[in-house]
């Protein structure tokens, strides 16, 4: 089996798995906790809003049509197809487009930007998910994406989440309700350093214009009551000027 294949599979069998309503997956926060917060960061550095915005991992949505009231032209791009169907059974008005894509294959980064030209990228939390050998051709797929005139929100994990994550999957009472699918569907969040992220960056040939940390709010709540909040890093990247 090919690494998409098992990417693609175990997305297929997670999503497929999902129920519809909004907030019932660990990382599909409001976006006001989430996408909104993060454009706050991102918005400063687009050069050009009107360039198409793509939602990378889009899971069911809720962040894209966050997105699509605020820019002209979104899509959602997610490599399940069951993801993708629930997103457009949650936008029944069509604020946003959606499309099945696999960004690690370069002919159809490609395809995509041929298309819709340089876009601007938004992606939370999906290069960890990415085996080691797999996240620089992540990146460059994004690179393509981006182009000339585009910019890149990423955020992903940082290396202080692991022991968080790893108390709640070695809790007595079990791993909670929203993450125990993930780690039955072998998708459980990976390690990505916080050196390595920029370096794969650099390697795709753009420059971090701006990076910082901000916590990753999930949908999940301890025992207590808390929130449970994942510590992360972002950054915005570009084609150098």
């Amino acid at each position: 089996m090919s690494v998409t294949s098992r990417y693609r599979e175990a997305w297929e069998g997670f999503w497929r798995e999902a129920p519809e309503e909004q907030g019932a997956v660990f990382w599909d926060a409001e976006p006001p906790l989430t996408a909104g917060l993060h454009l706050a960061l991102f918005e400063p550095y687009v050069t050009d809003p009107g360039l198409v915005m793509v939602d990378l991992g889009c899971g069911n949505g809720t962040q894209t049509r966050f997105l699509a009231d605020r820019f002209p032209r979104v899509v959602g791009a997610d490599l399940s197809e069951a993801a993708v169907e629930h997103a457009q059974h949650a936008d029944p008005a069509g604020q946003a487009t959606y499309r099945v894509l696999d960004a690690m294959e370069k002919d159809e980064t490609e395809t995509l930007h041929a298309e819709l030209g340089d876009t601007n990228v938004y992606m939370r939390g999906v290069l960890h998910q990415a085996d080691p050998e797999d996240r620089q051709a992540l990146m460059d797929g994004i690179a393509t994406l981006v182009g000339e005139r585009g910019r890149v929100f990423l955020v992903e994990l940082s290396e202080r989440a692991k022991p968080v994550l790893l108390g709640l999957a070695q809790s007595p009472e079990g791993p909670p309700p929203k993450l125990a699918p993930i780690f039955r569907h072998g998708i459980a969040p990976g390690e990505v350093s916080d050196d390595a992220v920029p370096a794969y960056v650099r390697s795709a040939g753009l420059t971090i214009i701006a990076s910082g940390e901000l916590p990753l709010t999930t949908t999940e709540f301890t025992p207590d009551g808390r929130r449970i909040e994942l510590p992360s890093k972002w950054l915005v990247a570009g084609r150098p000027d």
